[in-house]
């Protein structure tokens, strides 16, 4: 494919633009100006050694690049962090969008049951070759391990001087470091003047210490409730039993929406399952009884109500002292009101969290507040753009967080292109 990394120390060369990220709204945001507006000095600085590594890990290696609802106003209904303003950004670029460009560029996308929208390649391979494919063919310029420390504006000028000892000259910049759980990551941006909210975990799996369920590791439920006792969070949808606790959409989801609070309880939370939702307390006690009168000599270990898979039943019974032998027509009343409880409200005492695979994701960053929405450049330091992960908005899992990347950066990249009128002679 060629090579497209250089050495720019010491350079006199002032770039129309520097991008600093190598990930995905970085990339994006890079490409975008450079189609937007043709002949444009374009530089990706990277502090990592490697180009795209969240693409390349997302969706377990496929890429899940976005989420299959081209509604901009339902969209941005799943994200916990910028709802407001990204109904606004979908408006000009949301997931059909980044469909069609994808598709321009040869590469196809399917979608799957639950919504998530991965190359037909199922390599998230294919998403990066595409990315650097067409950098290359625009002559954007890259410099890896190269970590902005400060950034500085004389005149119409940005100075970016770098960890490594390059300073880097520049009209325009396009900030897209994307998120990060160390605050001091955000102190070149918070030198600018921005305000940082600090960053803390979202999207992640809640850790059940006392193990009750361990061994039940893999059972899942196609639907079920789950919510933070105490308080208003809860979610619907599938539960996954893992080995260290609790997992699966409707956890990874309610994890994005309590993000704050959780990390405010420093982790240590109840959660009550409802493993048979939408049915309530009464509704679950009359079906019981209904069992006591139509199969009287029916065992009740072994034969799960509504669906539920057998082991996780049989637990259930078990916590409601329901011996292996009982039947329905012998069950007291007692151990129904139990059962009801486990079925409805189970109790899972949570503490700790675990990184949903590799896809860590901030709640955290930059506030969009500071910023145009519409062209995404700071109200702080004009010249200046944000995109991506790096501000204050999160979404759930399932695609939602690259759309935003995507999205963000496209307006940015609009709003650059209209700025630099005449590019810089050759």
């Amino acid at each position: 494919m060629g090579c497209f990394f250089i050495d720019v120390n010491n350079s006199k060369e002032i770039f129309d633009l520097v991008v600093i990220g190598g990930g995905a709204a970085g990339f994006f945001g890079a490409i975008q100006a450079a189609e937007m507006k043709a002949g444009l000095k374009i530089i990706i600085l990277e502090k990592s050694g490697k180009l795209l590594s969240k693409v390349k890990v997302s969706g377990g290696g496929r890429c899940n690049v976005t989420h299959h609802c081209y509604n901009p106003f339902e969209l941005a209904r799943h994200y916990p962090r910028g709802e407001r303003k990204l109904k606004e950004v979908f408006k000009v670029f949301q997931a059909k969008d980044m469909v069609q460009w994808l598709e321009s560029k040869g590469v196809d996308l399917k979608t799957e049951a639950d919504g998530r929208m991965f190359p037909v390649t199922d390599d998230s391979q294919t998403i990066i070759d595409c990315f650097l494919r067409v950098a290359l063919d625009h002559k954007i310029k890259i410099e890896l391990s190269t970590q902005v420390t400060s950034i500085e504006k004389e005149s119409e000028k940005f100075f970016l001087r770098c960890g490594n000892g390059m300073d880097i000259k520049g009209k325009k910049i396009l900030i897209a470091a994307g998120g990060n759980p160390n605050v001091q990551f955000y102190s070149p941006f918070s030198a600018l003047g921005h305000s940082v909210t600090v960053p803390i975990p979202s999207l992640f799996t809640f850790n059940d210490p006392s193990k009750q369920f361990a061994d039940l590791m893999g059972v899942a439920v196609k639907d079920a409730q789950v919510k933070i006792a105490a308080t208003k969070f809860n979610q619907r949808g599938p539960v996954l039993i893992t080995h260290w606790g609790l997992s699966g959409p409707a956890v990874i989801k309610l994890s994005a929406w309590a993000a704050v609070q959780l990390h405010a309880m420093n982790y240590q939370f109840t959660v009550l399952i409802n493993w048979i939702p939408p049915l309530t307390e009464e509704q679950v006690k009359k079906q019981l009884v209904a069992l006591k009168i139509l199969k009287p000599k029916q065992r009740i270990l072994g034969n799960p109500i509504n669906g539920l898979p057998t082991r996780l039943w049989d637990r259930l019974c078990f916590l409601s002292e329901i011996t292996e032998e009982k039947i329905w027509g012998e069950l007291p009343q007692r151990n129904i009101n139990k059962l009801i409880e486990f079925l409805i409200r189970s109790p899972f005492n949570i503490k700790g969290k675990t990184t949903f695979k590799e896809e860590f994701v901030t709640c955290g960053g930059v506030e969009v507040s500071e910023l145009n929405i519409e062209t995404m450049e700071s109200k702080v330091i004009p010249g200046v753009y944000f995109a991506g992960e790096v501000l204050n908005i999160d979404g759930e899992t399932g695609g939602f967080n690259f759309q935003a990347a995507w999205s963000t950066a496209y307006l940015a990249a609009k709003a650059i292109g209209n700025a630099l009128a005449v590019p810089n002679p050759l």
